[in-house]
């Protein structure tokens, strides 16, 4: 890419980075002209999408490298290392390949079914043993392997039919002496033990328990254009929105770790695409959806003819692949990426993403021809504000784009300056409007166990984890206008959007979602800056537009006076609150030649307590950098830096130790020094101070000291608690970590800890919290068991 970009005429470059929309379409033609005419754009597209190379394609010898190296792993004991290398074995193995006058894939499926097994695994080897059976249906192993695993797992009807379909299909006599010791066994078992049967391998999709019966209405602002606002008063915690992608792409990050279709946590029997070697999948399901071409299942291979009628029913339901139809308005994802091209794996997710957007809208419109996709998304874009770098790079990726589908796509696309620029326009329109998917992780790391019953040597907490797993456009989810003082949350059910109150709406309100950098996370400087880089949008929301404690404290230093409770800002932060348009404004002074800062019509005893005083009653006091805004003494901010950043040294080693794992007390003493020195230069509200105080609870647990660690947890969401609200998601996040210390330490306050972490759950997940966070069930029983 750089090459191409390197390789553009300067004249040119000028022309595209001028462009507005109008003439998108010229550029566009001008700079295919010059690439058509330029022998490395060829050769790109060529490495790209050339079917006959398929760099992503299957290909037995790699597959069978990996197959050997996995029976190595497997060999020396190494099951996790053998599970990897028969999975990747199968992502490049294809369908219809034999090793060993075996089909390969059903040999591959049934060797990690083994290690699974071995792992105790047993739901998901027997899974690993459909796959294989319904490739191979008279693979005696396979059957056998199935027996056993549904032994283990107490479904002994399932079993004792496997292990007779393993004796007829085996053609060795000792294999089948086997066979019937083992069925003799689960015969006598029998009628000791019953199991529910196996409940296969699904996830939530298009799963919504929970009904909303609140009508939105699209509504015109002066400062933000369209946006979403009820037509009646809306609780908190109510939902208001759920819809299903127009068009979705995984993380480059998450793709060896999670479904490329639904985006859940990828199982450990994880499914590969049966015709190139780049998704996986949590499940068949999920792999037909995504549009993957299917494996053409045997029907019987004549594996009946010796079957009982209920033997061959049951057989039949084992072997039949999942072929389920999808419902009518659903377009395979990947089927236009599926022919072992690399550009998807190459490109940027979000150029793949406005691909699969372009395909799916003229799709949609059963023309070869291409349509007006602005008009039929519906989706702002800010083109014209993208700087000229960015104007460039588009139209580049844009052209490559095409010219990768020309190839792969099944149908004729035109190339030309129209069909580029419409497709310019769909990644401007995803930047705009693509919404980040992300799944919560939870875990306990180094310390308290999975039932919390005892604390071992060196815990450490029960964390939250946001993970950034793909990104997607919902065509009415987009319509929703952001702030940086949300009143609604959105949260993802698979791949449903899901949109619920967090306070309460009154009718008419707009609905408005976090942009990201939410008003207690970065000062309102730093958030403007960010959204004006990313999305060419200055925020004028109450967060930016109002003074609020958040702002004014977050990187704040305190006064020199002792019992001063105001605040000293820098140049910076103090020019940003000055120009606050909606609350704060310039008064003039007969005393000195600066603007002064008055509040007004504000309540907030929070911002009373560090600045009131100056905003209010001293129009004659100095507001210059470095003078407290409540009582007007001057700090040295030099020296103040000088401070902070002496501590910040020892608080990075010690962030340091916390990787290695390496946790002296010298590293902690001098830690806690340092947050010492941190708490007499900056405001007790600062958020430093608040980050300093979580890494000092982790690294006391981490040696296993958890009474100090509590103390430091606590501390730390006081100020969260100043800086967001008390019920707001952050804390709850904090409060996870917080109650398993408290439970560890059989400390009977977490009791209402959970029940606080229940209640703000609840309010940003409703019914579904336990389905987002199944960690909060586990939490509540323990608490049960506290309170006995």
């Amino acid at each position: 890419m750089e090459k191409l970009k390197r390789a553009i005429p300067e004249n040119l470059k000028r022309l595209v980075g001028e462009s507005t929309q109008e003439d998108l379409a010229r550029t566009c033609s001008s700079l295919l002209d010059f690439l058509l005419l330029f022998p490395p754009f060829h050769h790109m597209v060529e490495d790209l999408a050339d079917s006959e190379r398929a760099m992503c394609g299957k290909n037995k010898e790699d597959a069978l490298k990996w197959k050997h190296k996995g029976n190595h792993c497997f060999a020396t004991g190494d099951l996790g290392h053998a599970l990897d290398s028969y999975s990747q074995a199968l992502r490049l193995a294809p369908i219809d390949a034999d090793d060993m006058d075996r089909n390969l894939a059903a040999t591959l499926y049934l060797n990690r079914a083994f290690v699974l097994y071995k792992m105790n695994l047993l739901t998901e080897c027997v899974r690993d043993c459909n796959h294989s059976l319904q490739i191979s249906p008279t693979y005696a192993k396979a059957w056998y392997r199935r027996g056993m695993a549904n032994a283990s797992l107490g479904i002994y009807k399932d079993a004792i039919n496997d292990l007779n379909v393993a004796k007829i299909v085996e053609v060795s006599s000792g294999g089948r002496s086997q066979i019937e010791s083992e069925l003799q066994k689960l015969l006598d078992q029998r009628s000791k033990t019953t199991c529910l049967p196996l409940q296969p391998n699904v996830n939530n999709l298009n799963i919504l328990d929970e009904p909303h019966q609140i009508k939105l209405q699209c509504v015109n602002t002066s400062d933000k254009a369209r946006g979403m606002a009820s037509t009646s008063d809306i609780s908190p915690a109510s939902l208001v929105h759920n819809e299903e992608p127009f068009a979705i792409i995984i993380s480059k990050n998450c793709r060896e770790s999670h479904c490329h279709y639904c985006l859940n946590e990828l199982p450990r029997d994880k499914v590969p695409c049966t015709s190139c070697s780049i998704p996986y999948y949590c499940s068949q399901k999920c792999q037909l959806r995504a549009g993957g071409k299917m494996f053409n299942y045997p029907k019987s291979n004549g594996i009946h003819e010796n079957l009982t009628s209920d033997l061959a029913k049951y057989v039949t339901e084992i072997t039949l692949g999942d072929d389920s139809e999808t419902d009518s308005e659903h377009i395979p994802e990947h089927k236009h990426e599926c022919k072992g091209a690399h550009w998807p794996l190459v490109l940027p997710s979000e150029i793949v993403l406005a691909g699969r957007l372009f395909v799916k809208s003229i799709m949609q419109r059963g023309l070869l021809k291409i349509a007006n996709l602005r008009e039929i998304l519906e989706l702002s874009h800010h083109y014209s504000q993208m700087s000229p770098e960015s104007k460039l790079e588009s139209q580049i990726y844009s052209t490559v784009l095409l010219s990768c589908l020309q190839h792969s796509s099944g149908f004729e696309i035109q190339l030309n300056g129209f069909s580029i620029a419409q497709v310019v326009i769909l990644i401007a329109q995803i930047r705009v409007n693509s919404m980040t998917i992300v799944r919560i992780k939870s875990a306990d790391v180094h310390g308290l166990d999975s039932q919390f019953k005892r604390v071992s040597p060196g815990a450490l907490t029960s964390y939250v984890e946001q993970v950034k797993v793909g990104q997607a456009i919902y065509r009415a989810g987009s319509l929703f206008n952001h702030s940086c003082q949300p009143n609604i949350h959105a949260y993802f059910l698979s791949r449903t959007l899901c949109i619920r109150t967090t306070e309460f709406v009154a009718a008419g309100c707009p609905l408005e979602l976090s942009y990201g950098p939410q008003v207690g996370q970065w000062d309102s400087k730093d958030r403007n800056e960010f959204l004006e880089d990313e999305y060419s949008f200055h925020c004028q929301c109450s967060g930016c537009s109002k003074a609020n404690l958040s702002d004014l404290v977050l990187n704040a230093f305190q006064c020199v006076k002792p019992n001063c409770s105001g605040i000293v800002l820098d140049c910076c932060a103090l020019n940003c609150e000055k120009h606050k348009p909606k609350k704060l404004t310039h008064i003039s002074s007969t005393s000195s030649s600066e603007p002064h800062l008055q509040v007004e019509n504000f309540n907030n005893d929070n911002i009373n307590e560090v600045t009131l005083d100056v905003f209010l009653n001293s129009s004659s006091l100095s507001t210059n950098r470095g003078f407290c805004l409540k009582c007007g003494a001057y700090s040295d901010l030099e020296s103040s830096r000088a401070k902070v950043n002496k501590a910040w040294k020892c608080i990075r080693r010690l962030q340091d130790a916390l990787v290695s794992e390496d946790i002296s007390s010298s590293k902690l003493s001098d830690a806690s020094r340092s947050l010492d020195l941190l708490k007499s230069t900056l405001h007790a509200y600062n958020r430093s101070i608040a980050e300093v105080e979580d890494i000092l609870a982790q690294a006391f647990c981490l040696v296993g000291d958890l009474q100090p660690a509590r103390d430091h947890c606590k501390a730390s969401i006081e100020i969260l608690e100043k800086l967001y609200t008390r019920d707001h998601i952050v804390i709850g996040h904090e409060l996870v970590k917080l109650s398993s210390m408290q439970l560890a330490l059989r400390d009977s306050t977490a009791i209402d800890t959970v029940n606080r972490l229940d209640k703000i759950f609840s309010c940003y997940y409703g019914s579904h919290a336990k389905t987002i966070f199944p960690h909060l069930q586990l939490l509540q029983e323990e608490t049960q068991k506290l309170a006995v």
